[in-house]
């Protein structure tokens, strides 16, 4: 196998991790006891059991209590109800897919907001892509962001992609960034957070482009969706710095040519990325665990800046854009 060039810097997920993990204990140790996390698997999926199996070690090997409740589909419904009454539980996840439909968006519904890790609840959703950034006026209460794409932002952060020098809530102006794969999990919620922190962000997918922007001079507060008729990879790719590729499966293969020299992304790309960050999991694991301290915190009600222990000063989640 041919060598790395010096000029292109591998990332490991497990690197950003550890920086956020030190975070995490930090939040953990201000608590009166170790967070209860409950996982619900209703499927025989293998990347779900992986999953699951994942979030158990992590949560046991960081101080937080984790149990797998292993139910019928059928079922699902009650037990999710039962553990939102439940007072010794801090928060809920659901191992999808269940019914592989509509179902299963409805199933997100029921887990409550207060011990919804996944953010995958309305008003979380609503508030990610409205920008709005808290759940009370008082901006004690941050609203949590979805996992997957939340990792994604927390490398970026890690990569000194976001530019601190600028306002909070500006910190991608200047950025073009292409996400491939516009999927409701993954691909445009990561696109709507990446455009409201400021870049002009090139959404691709089977059915064309879309630029997901906040207008010249970040006029706006929140980004808009235009669509880019025409266009296709071989229109974007060359004005992004940075490229998020996250198509399923090995079928898709991305035109590496399309590249600019010093483009973010990888692998067979080295030759011409300046950074490559080959995986996120275990930067995703890690979200779910600050969000967990963060509905914990939210439920708190305090005025003691509950959010401080899961966050530094310049990164995303900090503040409002001003």
């Amino acid at each position: 196998m041919a060598a790395v060039p010096a000029a292109c810097k591998v990332v490991l997920a497990g690197s950003v991790a550890k920086t956020l993990l030190a975070e995490v204990a930090e939040g953990l140790s201000r608590l009166e006891r170790p967070p209860l996390l409950v996982g619900f698997l209703a499927n025989a999926d293998p990347a779900a059991r992986m999953y699951a199996d994942w979030t158990d070690r992590t949560c046991k090997e960081n101080g937080f209590q984790f149990e797998l409740r292993e139910v019928d589909r059928e079922n699902l419904e009650e037990h999710i109800i039962a553990a939102n009454q439940d007072d010794l539980v801090d928060g809920i996840i659901v191992y999808y897919p269940i019914f592989n439909n509509r179902q299963d968006q409805y199933l997100q519904q029921i887990v409550d907001v207060s011990k919804d890790v996944e953010g995958l609840s309305h008003r979380y959703i609503f508030n990610m892509y409205q920008n709005i950034r808290f759940l009370d006026d008082q901006g004690l209460q941050k609203s949590v962001l979805p996992c997957t794409p939340l990792a994604v932002i927390k490398i970026l952060e890690y990569l000194r992609v976001y530019n601190t020098i600028l306002p909070y809530g500006n910190r991608l102006f200047g950025h073009s960034i292409t996400v491939v794969n516009r999927s409701e999990v993954v691909g445009r919620p990561l696109a709507a957070l990446l455009a409201n922190d400021g870049a002009s962000v090139y959404s691709v997918d089977v059915t064309g482009v879309q630029q997901f922007t906040r207008g010249e001079g970040l006029k706006k507060n929140r980004h808009e969706v235009l669509e880019k008729e025409g266009w296709d990879l071989k229109d974007c790719v060359p004005l992004s710095d940075v490229v998020i590729s996250g198509v399923p499966g090995n079928s898709f293969k991305f035109p590496t040519n399309l590249l600019r020299e010093g483009a973010n992304f990888g692998p067979e790309i080295k030759k011409k990325a300046s950074i490559y960050v080959s995986a996120i999991g275990k930067v995703t694991i890690v979200v779910l665990l600050r969000n967990l301290l963060r509905i914990v915190q939210n439920r708190r009600g305090t005025t003691s800046q509950p959010a401080a222990p899961v966050e530094k000063p310049g990164t995303v989640e900090h503040a409002a854009p001003s």
